[in-house]
């Protein structure tokens, strides 16, 4: 065997005299956030209506449930008295929502799990809303079979 001492050499960069962000890359970022700024800074100073906020309309119908999470894909739908409207043990969309729901107390340090309401309003809307946190889903954004699984809650 040999005297020498193994010593492990550090790689060296390539291209160690060059930029690792190329600078056009760096110029497009920058026009792209004074773009936004730019955007944003106008649709406030013209007072331009929002766009994404729902049209407003009479509440025909409401109702308070309780939905209860067991489990990755089951949930109960109780009515405000503790009556079960549903026991279903794969929810598929009422679960999503459930979980939405329950992440969002959880952020906001909610204890127990009061009950939300279930509004049907006068334009087709149907939207669920929790009093506890502020937060609201528009139920009919996921499509026309999520928003039936809801609507099938306020006939029960």
């Amino acid at each position: 065997m040999s005297d020498q001492t193994f010593t492990p050499r550090a790689p060296a960069l390539r291209n160690t005299d060059r930029e690792m962000i190329p600078k056009v890359l760096v110029r497009a970022m920058f026009a792209l956030a004074m773009a936004s700024l730019a955007i944003v800074s106008f649709a406030v100073l013209t007072d331009r209506p929002h766009v994404g906020v729902p049209p407003a309309a009479k509440a025909l119908q409401s109702r308070g449930l309780i939905l209860e999470g067991s489990g990755a894909k089951a949930v109960r739908v109780l009515a405000r008295d503790g009556t079960v409207l549903a026991d279903l043990a794969h929810g598929g969309f009422i679960t999503v929502i459930q979980n939405a729901m329950a992440h969002e107390r959880g952020k906001n340090g909610i204890a127990g799990n009061p009950p939300v309401d279930l509004v049907a309003y006068a334009n087709g809307r149907l939207a669920i809303h929790d009093p506890a946190t502020g937060w609201s889903a528009e139920l009919g954004n996921f499509g026309k079979d999520n928003k039936a699984a809801f609507e099938r809650l306020l006939t029960n």
